[in-house]
């Protein structure tokens, strides 16, 4: 199942986005600790070029601390990034971002220039908390569902620094169908654009295989079930889920396991490994080549049964 959600106010974002780009001279891109490359955005990678770009994992306090340490190397280690993890009640952290912004242009911030900043992220990753943190009062918008921030601010954050900020923005098609279901588990999209029982799928496999343990202690399992579907029913079971005849209504077990994923009951969790993402980067990118090999292919065969019926 591909999860695409693309608001028209996305689409203006990213044009705004362009134009800007020439006064910019550091990109602050906000992530989500718990999915750090499936939260980030591609197109702001091609659209930033050689500008620093200051990654921020927010919301590190509910992901694995030890997979986070380990994301922060693998970004650090990419050319002209800086990788910061920031948790949601420690703003204190955020408040290092103005000296690290100056430290990446030393140019313009020793001769006293303005230095333009723009922060981008995808929707429901924190932005607008880390803005408001950012500068002490309530600039921004805040919310607790995705697409709260529908227009371009300017924001003074200091003495010649500028940060513009920017509504969360997805990109128009998600390639990597995994990296679709973690934004959904983690409400980078809005609960209606999915299915709670395909998330909840997606969830369960990967949380029995990484995480069988706390999954065995919260919900009180005698033994670790061997499929997804066998620990929805589970959860179902001993949460009460139960349709006349004894049927498990696997809704409302899926809805309590995303919930209690979402509110950090099962734990810091982190979804995805670099390893793990490189790895479906070059399948699905094989795939997406090969639908778009297969769609050429029609177009030229089209093309050669209209020039044969001349």
């Amino acid at each position: 199942m591909a999860i695409n959600w693309f608001p028209g106010h996305m689409h203006k974002a990213q044009k705004e986005i362009k134009e800007i780009l020439p006064q910019i001279d550091v990109v602050i891109e906000v992530c989500d600790a718990r999915l750090p490359l499936s939260s980030e955005n591609p197109m702001i990678t091609e659209i930033r070029g050689d500008l620093p770009l200051i990654k921020i994992l927010n919301k590190s306090d509910l992901a694995d601390p030890k997979q986070t340490k380990i994301w922060l190397e693998y970004l650090e280690s990419q050319k002209n990034v800086k990788a910061i993890a920031l948790t949601t009640d420690n703003p204190s952290v955020a408040k290092t971002l103005p000296a690290l912004i100056r430290k990446l242009v030393p140019g313009k911030d020793q001769t006293g220039k303005q230095i333009n900043v723009v922060i981008m992220g995808i929707p429901n990753v924190g932005k607008s908390t880390l803005l408001n943190t950012l500068v002490g009062k309530a600039k921004a918008k805040v919310g607790n569902e995705p697409a709260v921030t529908k227009g371009q601010q300017r924001i003074r954050l200091d003495d010649g620094l500028f940060l513009y900020d920017t509504p969360g923005m997805l990109w128009p098609k998600i390639i990597n169908e995994n990296s679709g279901y973690r934004l959904a588990i983690t409400s980078a999209v809005k609960d209606t654009a999915f299915d709670h029982e395909d998330i909840a799928a997606f969830a369960g496999e990967y949380l029995l295989a990484q995480y069988p343990d706390r999954l065995k202690d919260r919900y009180q399992l005698q033994e670790i079930p061997e499929t997804e579907t066998e620990l929805i029913e589970e959860i179902g079971k001993r949460r009460g889920c139960v349709k006349s005849g004894g049927r498990i209504d696997l809704h409302k077990a899926s809805a309590i396991l995303i919930n209690e994923i979402r509110d950090k009951t099962l734990g810091g969790i982190t979804f995805e490994t670099p390893e793990m993402i490189e790895r479906e980067i070059l399948h699905f990118n094989e795939v997406e080549a090969k639908k778009i090999a297969a769609r050429e292919a029609k177009k030229e065969a089209r093309g050669r049964g209209r020039r044969n019926k001349r």
